[in-house]
């Protein structure tokens, strides 16, 4: 197969991906957006957690909510931070406990019931992220998985589940950006129309 046939194949499969989620997840799309305005009216926070790839969505996430989403649309910032943001507390963390417990640290001491953890992982078996799912439950926190394959052991510890169906990490990736970008434009919306 060509490369030009290749990168066709991709988009392709990307596209089906998107068009399939799309169906399939809108309903629970809405209910994470759902879960995210109440943590936030009740004075909470959005956090995020992953790992290579989804360590670098993590941030993007909480970045479009701490500063800005859409240039068009002017509000607060919202409380919303990526728990793989410091390197400094990531290096100790694995340093002092080990890395499956890199993001369950410091989600102790910044975590609060009610607030919202979106664990990302493309396999749904990142120790560090399914240990930070189990905290959070543990901690009164709402889960979220941004999942992929068949999700497990993570997507048994959400409460809210946004599984991509396939098992090619990049499609995952970018199936889970759009559905991030989607919520939180969602989210952004609501809080625009009724601010906090």
């Amino acid at each position: 197969m060509s490369e030009t046939a290749r990168f066709a194949a991709m988009m392709r499969r990307s596209a089906e991906l998107k068009q399939r989620i799309a169906v399939e997840l809108a309903d629970a799309v809405v209910r994470v957006v759902d879960a995210c305005e109440t943590s936030l009216r009740a004075g909470g926070k959005l956090m995020f957690c992953g790992n290579g790839g989804s360590a670098a969505d993590s941030q993007h996430l909480a970045t479009e909510m701490l500063i800005r989403l859409r240039g068009a649309v002017e509000r607060a910032s919202l409380p919303a931070l990526a728990l793989t943001l410091d390197p400094a507390a990531l290096t100790a963390g694995a340093n002092d406990y080990g890395y499956d417990r890199v993001f369950e640290r410091p989600l102790r001491g910044l975590g609060r019931p009610g607030d919202v953890l979106f664990g990302i992982t493309t396999s749904g078996r990142s120790p560090n992220v399914v240990r930070a799912l189990a905290t959070a439950r543990e901690l009164g926190i709402v889960t979220v998985g941004l999942l992929g394959g068949v999700g497990v052991p993570a997507r048994e510890l959400c409460d809210h589940q946004l599984l991509v169906p396939d098992k090619d990490t990049a499609r995952i990736q970018e199936c889970h950006i759009a559905l991030g970008h989607a919520v939180l434009e969602l989210l952004e919306d609501r809080l625009v129309a009724r601010p906090l």
